[in-house]
């Protein structure tokens, strides 16, 4: 399979996904729930909620983290063609740090950037530290974001990061923390925990704040 993604398979394969996703575009309403808004900013959620980006504001000003592997190199494809810009980093560890560097300069410029904090390998629902010395070096808040829908075509699949995605007509919300600020004073350790616990409180607020769009009816489409 690896070695059927390459060059112009890569290519056909992306338009392939970027066409599925464009029609499921259709079925799908999302809402979002207490976006605070705040410009420049670093969203960031878990990697089974990736596609939670579809329902950000201002795609021409946020720029999402995508790795260089060759999965990596159809998510970048199709998240430019919906609108998105993105941010990769060469191979290996020296690709990490280039990456980090173009993030903080993104976010010192004023934009936005998206990141997801459990990966790229796991292990799932655990925080890693990446997003907190991006957010530090460029002074900029973190705003978690969860993905959320009690509809039963809100599918999970058998991957280790478990991935949620929508599947036909879908009701999702996106649902929002408050802006966690890290100052230089700050331990990388202290500010990982309290983004950990504010993924994990907007986990067991999702139901009830669904329950509530639900309840006046407000689903509409992002476009």
């Amino acid at each position: 399979m690896v070695r059927l993604l390459k060059g112009k398979n890569i290519t056909r394969v992306s338009h392939l996904v970027f066409r599925i996703l464009k029609l499921q575009e259709i079925f799908t309403r999302i809402i979002e729930v207490n976006n605070p808004n705040r410009m420049p900013c670093l969203y960031v959620m878990w990697h089974a909620h990736q596609f939670c980006i579809h329902g950000i504001n201002n795609r021409d000003k946020l720029h999402v983290l995508v790795s260089r592997s060759r999965d990596g190199e159809i998510i970048a494809d199709v998240v430019e063609r919906w609108g998105f810009k993105t941010v990769r980093g060469s191979k290996g560890k020296k690709g990490a740090v280039e990456a980090t560097m173009q993030m903080i300069s993104i976010l010192k410029s004023g934009e936005n950037c998206a990141m997801m904090v459990d990966g790229p390998k796991g292990p799932p629902r655990i925080v890693k530290d990446g997003a907190i010395k991006i957010a530090k070096l460029a002074g900029v808040p973190i705003v978690p974001v969860y993905w959320y829908s009690k509809n039963f075509t809100f599918a999970q699949f058998p991957s280790w990061d478990k991935m949620r995605s929508p599947v036909f007509a879908t009701n999702l919300i996106n649902i929002y923390g408050e802006p966690i600020y890290i100052s230089s004073d700050d331990s990388d350790e202290e500010a990982r925990q309290k983004v950990q616990k504010s993924l994990e409180d907007l986990e067991e607020k999702a139901p009830a704040a669904f329950d509530e769009v639900y309840k006046f009816g407000i689903w509409r489409r992002k476009k």
